[in-house]
């Protein structure tokens, strides 16, 4: 039995994103707590914008409509932290890279501390505040506006400020994976970043929680076959796993595996 409703709350999150969507009944039979209980949890959580009440239940926000940045910080926690590592040691010491928004990017700027020498060119404030601090690290921030949900600087001039580089290797997240391939976001604004981060880097590497593989959203990033290395937990489509062969794309998967 889970005592402490945070705590819940997060378990809760975790398994809407394994399982697609929660039901009051089973909620209530996994934590061994009354129905009541979980109907509060589950409008708590969607008061927060965290899930989205359904009959019976409740399910992960999906469509046009993006998770709040802290609640996304929450979701795979675990899984992220490890792809971070995982990412980080794709990258040696000494390297340029750019560094896009994102929770899972972040979590790579985070194992890549212990780093040297590194050139890092980013549009996440974050990313930017978290490494600015360290003498061997020289950390660039793009220049345009500034969203104000998650720090990201986003636009035309954002991008126009990555084409001026080339670097050695781009760090890039997706909000959602399909099974042709794309990689998705929902601001477009923010994917005429990502795309000029892609084009601009000698090895691109996606980090992403498998998570994205059940979500979607409107606009495409890039296809797999621009990218040299993703980093997941796993990949649970078999599809994905192909295409990802066929285009020599290095699969790194941080497990453990699901039963």
């Amino acid at each position: 039995m889970v005592s402490d409703s945070g705590e819940r709350h997060r378990q809760i999150l975790d398994l809407a994103r394994q399982q697609h969507g929660v039901s009051v009944e089973a909620l209530a039979r996994h934590f061994a707590v009354s129905v009541q209980t979980i109907r509060k949890d589950l409008n708590q959580l969607c008061e927060a914008r965290q899930l989205t009440r359904v009959h019976g239940g409740a399910r992960l926000p999906s469509g046009v409509e993006n998770l709040e940045y802290e609640a996304r910080r929450r979701i795979a926690a675990e899984a992220k932290q490890a792809i971070g590592q995982a990412a980080a040691r794709l990258i040696p010491n000494d390297a340029s890279l750019f560094i896009n928004i994102g929770t899972t990017t972040e979590a790579v700027s985070q194992a890549l501390l212990d780093h040297a020498g590194l050139l890092v060119v980013t549009n996440n404030i974050n990313v930017a505040n978290r490494m600015r601090v360290y003498p061997r690290f020289e950390v660039v921030i793009a220049g345009g506006v500034v969203r104000p949900s998650d720090g990201a600087v986003v636009g035309e001039a954002a991008a126009g400020f990555f084409s001026q580089f080339k670097v050695d290797y781009a760090v890039i997240g997706a909000s959602a994976l399909d099974q042709e391939g794309a990689l998705l976001d929902f601001d477009y604004r923010e994917v005429k970043v990502a795309q000029a981060i892609i084009a601009n880097a000698r090895h691109v590497i996606l980090v992403a929680d498998q998570g994205k593989f059940s979500r979607t959203a409107p606009v495409r990033i890039a296809r797999i076959d621009q990218i040299g290395s993703f980093v997941t937990d796993h990949c649970p489509s078999l599809a994905f796993r192909q295409l990802c062969q066929a285009a020599g794309v290095a699969l790194i998967e941080t497990g453990p595996l699901p039963d």
